[in-house]
Formats: C-alpha cells, sequence, structure tokens
C-alpha cells in the first residue's frame, strides 16, 4: 500500500498565499517520501488542475491528483484537452479523479441536471478514453454527446484516470474502464467486503489487472481522551453525510456513520493499527487526510506537523508489503 495526502481547503491561510501555500505544502510532502498529493476540488476554492500543474512544475517525483474534479463542470472534451496539458507540466506524474459529485452541489450549488450519473460517467469516459488516444480526430456519439473535433495536445504522455464510484454501476464502470476508484467516507468493512469484490471483478471480467482502491482516510495522533473529540470534530467539518445519499449508501455497507467514524485516531500504535486494517481490506493507496487538532492556530499546526511526519516514518513499511 503505498502512502499519499490528500488536502483539502485552508481557510487559515490568507486568501494570497493559499496557491502558494499549496504548492509549498506538495514540496513538502515530496521531501518527507510520500508517494502522493491529491488535490480536491472544492466548491468556491482554488481550482485542482490548475494547482496540479503548477506543483508538477515544481517537484520531480511525487505522484499529483485530483480527487475529484465533477464532470458535469466541464465537457469531457476540455477535461481531456486541460488533463494532457496538466500531464505535461507534471512530467507524466498527473492522474485524473472524476466523479459525478452529488446533487447538493450539481443542482443546488450550479443549477445544472443531476440526471442517470451513472451512465453519464460511461459515456464522459467515452470521449476521454478517445481524446487520451490522440493526438487524432475525435468521432464519439453516445446518449450523451456528439464529439467531432481535432485533439492535438501532446503525443508524449495519456492520462490515467480514477473515478469515485460509491454504487454497484459505478465500481463495474470503474473497474472496467479506468485504473480504479478514489474513495472518501468508506470504512475497512465497506472497502473489503463492498468495493473491493466488485470493481476487482469487473477489471478482471474486462481483462484487467492492477486496479488501484485509493481511500481518503482522516488521521490524527492524538491522546486516548481525546479521540472522541477529533471523531466529531472530523465529522463536523469533513462530513456530508447527512446531506448526500451517495455517501449514505456507502456507509450502509460498513460500519460507519460519518467520517469520523473512518478516521485513524489516538496514540501511534492506534493509528498504525487503523492503517494496517485499510490495507488488509484491499486498500492500494491511502490518501491521508490530516485533521489537525488544538484550541489555536499554533497549536493546530503543531498537531498537523506531528501527525504528518509519523504517517510519513511508516511509509516503508506499507510500500514493503510488512
Amino acid at each position: 500500500m503505498r502512502i499519499g495526502l490528500m488536502v483539502g481547503s485552508d481557510k487559515e491561510r490568507p486568501r494570497a498565499d493559499r496557491l502558494s501555500g499549496l504548492i509549498d505544502d506538495g514540496k513538502a510532502a515530496e521531501e518527507q517520501g510520500f508517494a502522493s498529493f491529491w488535490i480536491p476540488q472544492v466548491p468556491g476554492y482554488l481550482d485542482a488542475m490548475t494547482a496540479v500543474a503548477l506543483l508538477g512544475a515544481a517537484t520531480d517525483r511525487i505522484e499529483i491528483g485530483t480527487a475529484v474534479v465533477p464532470i458535469q463542470t466541464r465537457h469531457p472534451l476540455i477535461m481531456a484537452q486541460q488533463a494532457l496539458t496538466t500531464q505535461i507540466a507534471c512530467g507524466g506524474r498527473f492522474t485524473l479523479g472524476i466523479g459525478p459529485s452529488h446533487h447538493w452541489i450539481v443542482s443546488d450549488q450550479l443549477g445544472l441536471p443531476y440526471d442517470k450519473p451513472a451512465r453519464l460517467v460511461r459515456d464522459y469516459l467515452e470521449v476521454l478514453d478517445a481524446a487520451f488516444d490522440g493526438p487524432g480526430s475525435l468521432a464519439v456519439d453516445n446518449d450523451t454527446y456528439r464529439v467531432h473535433s481535432p485533439v492535438d495536445v501532446t503525443d508524449a504522455f495519456t492520462v490515467p484516470v480514477l473515478v469515485a464510484a460509491l454504487g454497484p454501476a459505478m465500481l463495474r464502470t470503474a473497474g472496467e474502464r479506468t485504473g480504479g476508484t478514489i474513495l472518501w467516507m468508506a470504512d475497512e468493512r465497506a472497502i473489503g467486503d463492498y468495493v473491493v469484490p466488485r470493481i476487482t471483478a469487473a477489471a478482471k471480467d474486462a481483462g484487467r489487472e492492477g486496479v488501484r482502491v485509493v481511500a481518503g482516510v482522516p488521521v490524527a495522533l492524538c491522546a486516548d481522551d481525546e479521540v472522541d473529540d477529533a471523531r466529531a470534530y472530523a465529522s463536523e467539518v469533513l462530513g456530508h453525510a447527512d446531506f448526500s445519499p451517495n455517501y449514505v449508501r456507502l456507509l450502509e455497507h460498513g460500519d460507519a456513520e460519518d467520517v469520523g467514524d473512518t478516521m485513524a485516531a489516538g496514540d501511534e500504535a492506534t493509528v498504525a493499527t487503523r492503517l494496517r486494517r485499510y490495507r488488509d481490506a484491499g486498500v492500494t493507496d491511502l490518501a491521508v487526510r490530516v485533521v489537525a487538532l488544538g484550541q489555536d492556530a499554533a497549536q493546530r499546526q503543531a498537531s498537523r506537523q506531528r501527525t504528518q511526519e509519523f504517517v510519513a516514518s511508516m511509509a516503508s513499511e506499507f510500500a514493503s508489503g510488512r
């Protein structure tokens, strides 16, 4: 299991420093030995793929990915053009994480239709796949898109794709058509008993090997008597279960009720044990979302640094399969 970092919106940073700070965070992750660095497309915040491109130009080794870009916000050909351009900036280290998002984002915030997301993803991937096979003339006609256009961005790179797949149809599509899935709000039982069997079976049926299961997991080092508060805090600042039916259905396959229940929290031994359980459930890539604890900015920064350094120290163990 490879260990990477997943970041979020950092509202404690001044707006003028958020992009440069994000780049600094990614460079630090590379220096600490993390395998990957995942940037979400947060509504109203920094554009994820632009940030990935800038970080790619500032780093040398680390995989950089989006987690995830809602497909309704970009035509698939435009997404492909941007992704290929980003891949050039990253020198082949970019992974495109996409998904159909949620009704409360697509419909309520953006005013766009949220209909048949599984079919939309399949049709979207058909265009992406054709564009990534370029350069050349693109001709795709399906239920959602009619695309007839040249594609001439690069012949040096393609772009691996991961899909945020929560339901059975989406997991089947991810296994058949992409490099795997990227998850949030899934505990070990949901992953081991529900996600992994479905996506690996779909990949096998399609003749694909090496399907990835990237799991976003919140992590915080803290005292034993702080664990419950840490979980409650994580659910408060990171949770969407109460208004995201997609997450509710995923949670039903495990033991967690909200994102705090998926969290690895406690002392070093407790955190390490929980992370090993994710590995044993079939997670190929852990995207650690460090949850900084404390009453003020200085305490939270110290908490973040301590947790991140500990997780980085475990990377070699997990990479070796021990």
